[in-house]
């Protein structure tokens, strides 16, 4: 069950306003395939590393169809700066032949789901970013600052329920960027920022 929370969520936002006015996805990508790659290889690095490799991949691989026939060991080679490289270079693949045996890019979160190498999280900021379908993608950096504003507790899909029954429908793509950005650079794991963040009532300052 979420525990109360003890900040102002009018206020919260205005704070995120401040710190991330120009707020967007950071995984650069031209179309949905090529987010749903980028999406998928984002796993435990970071976004500026994978847009790197991305930059490459895609050059090469322009379509689920080129991707679906490349060779592994290409793969592998191109995705090496990314931890988990010979898993995501596997997963990659096996999503372009579904891709492809498909014939249309899944737009459902269980049809997303589905996929070799997506879940929910990447399924829900797919839907969101590219579908526009509103949901709240909960990944570690999300999942960090819900539980320091106490905003949300427990699990990763507790925390993703709570954060859409707190805020509206309108906020949650917005909430999911913001929440993204401030866990990346502010709010961090180790060692958090708490003198350059903007959130005064911040229970875990």
């Amino acid at each position: 069950m979420r525990k109360p929370s003890l900040i102002s969520l009018n206020q919260l936002i205005k704070s995120l306003d401040l710190m991330f006015p120009n707020a967007k996805c950071e995984l650069n990508y031209n179309n949905l395939f090529e987010l749903i790659i980028a999406v998928s290889l984002s796993s435990q690095t970071l976004d500026k590393r994978v847009n790197e490799v991305t930059k490459i991949l895609f050059s090469k691989y322009p379509t689920y169809k080129e991707l679906s026939k490349a060779d592994i060991v290409d793969i592998e080679t191109i995705l090496k700066p990314l931890g988990m490289h010979k898993i995501k270079s596997k997963n990659i693949i096996e999503l372009s032949k579904k891709l492809d045996s498909l014939g249309v890019i899944p737009n459902t979160l269980d049809g997303l789901m589905s996929l070799p190498g997506v879940g929910r999280k990447c399924a829900n900021v797919i839907l969101s970013e590219y579908f526009k379908i509103p949901r709240i993608a909960v990944d570690t950096h999300v999942y960090r600052c819900s539980m320091r504003l106490n905003l949300a507790t427990g699990s990763i899909l507790d925390v993703e329920r709570q954060l859409m029954d707190l805020f509206e429908e309108k906020y949650w793509y917005y909430m999911h960027i913001h929440l993204v950005l401030l866990g990346r650079y502010i709010c961090k794991a180790k060692n958090p920022l708490c003198d350059k963040c903007l959130i005064k009532d911040c229970p875990s300052r």
